[in-house]
């Protein structure tokens, strides 16, 4: 679309066609103008690990969470020395 665009397409008939608000391609215009495909693609790929990852330790810092609460819910904690 941003291609489309460069090469003197009129905005209003490049978002009639792809169904998008003008909003919304002046903001992607301002995010990925300048990006090759293949750069667009990796940073595509990129976002969507990161939204892995991300979830991933969500999901690790709720059972630790977890973990350490029922530990100290049942007395199971370490044993400390009395002196």
């Amino acid at each position: 679309m941003l291609k489309e665009h460069e090469s003197g397409k009129k905005t209003t008939d490049i978002c009639r066609e792809h169904g998008i608000s003008q909003a919304t391609f002046y903001k992607w215009q301002s995010k990925y103008s300048g990006l090759e495909v293949n750069e667009l693609r990796r940073m595509r790929e990129l976002e969507e690990e990161n939204a892995r990852l991300k979830k991933m330790y969500a999901d690790v810092s709720m059972d630790n969470y977890v973990l350490k609460d029922l530990i100290t819910k049942k007395g199971w904690g370490p044993v400390t020395k009395k002196n």
